[in-house]
């Protein structure tokens, strides 16, 4: 089903090109922009310049935790605005439940084909 894409900026941040063009392609249909960064550091530069409106965000980053990312993020004016979907490749149930405490909103499985990610990333942003 062919849908408008929303406004707004989803931030993609992936330590992996392949994932964050993946994850851009897939929801290139529902989100009209996209900012990309490779760190948790780069991520939250962007979000200082411009805080985006769903930051779909890689637990296991180089340089941060993602804790570390969503309390950062959290703490910034205008940063309780975005959702913030976390990308883990296993399921973690301590994992998740820090990370919702700290802030995030949801999560979704690595890897992710186009049906799964569409339909996880529909539900966050509705709930």
């Amino acid at each position: 089903m062919a849908n408008e894409p929303m406004t707004g900026c989803c931030l993609l941040v992936d330590d992996s090109s392949v994932i964050r063009k993946v994850a851009r392609r897939v929801l290139s249909e529902t989100i009209a922009e996209f900012a990309e960064a490779s760190t948790g550091r780069e991520a939250l530069e962007t979000c200082f310049a411009r805080m985006p409106d769903v930051v779909l965000l890689d637990y296991d980053l180089p340089d941060m935790t993602a804790l570390e990312v969503v309390t950062e993020l959290r703490a910034m004016p205008g940063g309780d605005r975005p959702r913030i979907i976390l990308c883990l490749y296993e399921l973690d149930v301590t994992r998740i439940m820090r990370a919702k405490r700290a802030g995030a909103n949801g999560y979704i499985l690595k890897p992710f084909d186009r049906a799964y990610l569409t339909e996880q990333f529909s539900g966050i942003l509705s709930a």
